[in-house]
């Protein structure tokens, strides 16, 4: 298969976000300036932008031209949009760049709701349809959409939870992978991450749960033992990068602060955040917590 693009994306993720929570950090002017290039050829420079599609993603030479599943690559975008509005506190971006910036994905959500290829992933009843979820909703709060946005609350709890989460707070379809463990993970980090993007003080998406009480936390309370000594994890082993897992997940952070679980971020200090193989970090989009949870990330 095809990958440099998404190795190319990938790196992408890594280095925006890095550079901004760098500036966060130190104030030091050199590194949202550096940021603001990536974002500049990705998706403002003509000559060498990112069309506003994945029309193409997941291709199969002479079986299929682009795939819905092919959506999943980028989940890569979500923390650089995390990282846009402070570049933008940083004066590294001009107003007319910000406009561009929203334009593109202003564009890029007409795509993911009205295309085949988006509908097909969204409506996927897996870790896809999550990270439709957390792409959409991402994109709809950097670019104001207010109606995606209540669109996407109520996918969470119409469609997302009772579709994937079973009563004892599993996800079946992601067990039934020949990763269950490493799916599962995901799975649950890039629900935290919907959660963390949708919630409003009124309405916690951590909190939520259906009248059987699947929701959220049940997940999250599910795969906490298995988190914390996953020796205990009674299912099948992973074919492959069983040994890699887990990280230092953002689920653990996100769940622990909101639903005030000191024992989820304790677990969460004590895992690695900077895993090497390359199908973890694929499977790792939220590397920076300083963009999601902090004072200096919100003022």
């Amino acid at each position: 298969n095809f990958t440099a693009h998404r190795h190319a994306l990938v790196r992408f993720s890594i280095q925006v976000p890095a550079l901004t929570a760098a500036w966060l950090l130190t104030r030091d002017a050199r590194y949202p300036a550096h940021a603001v290039k990536h974002l500049r050829a990705w998706f403002l420079d003509a000559a060498t932008l990112m069309h506003a599609n994945l029309q193409y993603a997941q291709a199969i030479h002479g079986v299929a031209t682009g795939r819905g599943t092919g959506i999943i690559d980028t989940i890569h975008l979500v923390e650089v949009v995390q990282s846009i509005p402070l570049l933008e506190k940083s004066r590294a971006l001009s107003a007319v760049e910000m406009s561009g910036l929203r334009k593109w994905f202003a564009d890029y959500l007409e795509w993911m709701m009205n295309s085949k290829n988006g509908q097909e992933e969204r409506d996927a009843t897996n870790n896809h349809g999550t990270c439709w979820l957390m792409q959409a909703s991402e994109f709809a709060a950097f670019t104001g959409n207010m109606e995606l946005i209540e669109f996407c609350r109520k996918r969470f709890k119409e469609a997302m939870v009772p579709e994937q989460i079973a009563p004892d707070g599993s996800f079946p379809r992601e067990l039934a992978r020949t990763k269950p463990y490493g799916y599962c993970l995901f799975n649950l980090d890039v629900m935290s991450a919907v959660c963390q993007i949708l919630s409003t003080p009124a309405d916690n998406l951590f909190a939520y749960s259906l009248s059987d009480g699947r929701g959220f936390a049940k997940a999250m309370a599910f795969m906490f033992p298995f988190i914390a000594d996953k020796k205990a994890w009674p299912y099948a082993h992973d074919v492959e990068y069983f040994d890699d897992w887990p990280v230092r997940h953002p689920s653990l952070l996100f769940a622990g602060i909101s639903l005030s679980k000191p024992g989820y971020f304790a677990v969460w200090s004590k895992l690695n955040p900077d895993p090497s193989a390359e199908e973890i970090i694929r499977n790792y989009p939220i590397r920076q917590p300083l963009l999601w949870v902090t004072q200096g990330a919100q003022s």
